[in-house]
This record gives structure tokens, sequence and C-alpha cells, in this order.
């Protein structure tokens, strides 16, 4: 996998996959994209979320919304590192077994989400959620 970061003036920089695909970062606090940091929480709640819709559907759920909180602290010193990230998944449908959310959380965190086993080696990721009728 490669790709390709450029500068594009002042503290814009345009991202591209190896796949054809970009996105501009701002590190400029995120006044005018996600910064760098930012977008390291949206590719978490991604990654996560796209394992847990997959485990949810293969065990016949019938889920008709996934959404995940993410809320992440971060240290006070240079450089600022996430110490925490808690990701809150709400799982919208019908019938949903609370067995099958927990099991697809877990499952993502503790062995398919390669962004939650990259960050957990130096951050302490936690994870919950909830069920909502649709």
């Amino acid at each position: 996998m490669k790709a390709t970061v450029t500068w594009a003036g002042e503290e814009l920089f345009l991202a591209q996959s190896e796949s054809g695909h970009s996105l501009v970062l701002d590190a400029n606090g995120g006044k005018t994209a996600p910064s760098p940091l930012e977008n390291v929480l949206l590719s978490l709640g991604s990654c996560s979320s796209v394992d847990v819709v997959s485990i949810l559907q293969k065990a016949r759920q019938k889920i008709t919304d996934c959404r995940v909180e993410i809320d992440a602290t971060r240290v006070d010193s240079v450089p600022r590192l996430f110490s925490d990230i808690h990701l809150h998944f709400v799982i919208t449908g019908t019938d949903i077994a609370a067995k099958h959310v927990e099991r697809a959380v877990s499952l993502s965190a503790d062995k398919y989400c390669s962004v939650a086993l990259m960050l957990n080696k130096t951050v302490k990721i936690t994870h919950d959620f909830e069920i909502v009728e649709a």
C-alpha cells in the first residue's frame, strides 16, 4: 500500500491514496479540513464500524443504522498524543440482540480493526454500545 501527501500551501496538505482517492488535511487545528489527528479518529471509527456492520449482518441482525460517537483525550505535553479513546456504538434496527452487538464490537476491537490494533499499543481504547429500536 502506498500514498502521497503534497503540501498545498499554508498548513493544507493533499493526501492521495494508491487507489486514487484524495482528501485534504489541515494542520492548522482543522479550520478548513480535518486535522491529521482528527483523521486518525475518523479512520478508527470507520474501520470499527465496517467490522461491526459486517459481523452483525452475518449474524442476521436486522440493522438499519450504525453510528459510532468517538471521544478522545490527548496528553498535555508535546507531542500531544492520544491517551484515551472511547467509542460509543449506536446500533439501530429491529429485534437486535445485545449479545450479537457486544460480540461484534469486541471482535472489531480485539481482532479485526487494524487501526484499533495499531493504536491499542499506546492508547487506552474503550468501547460500549446502545441499541435503538427502529
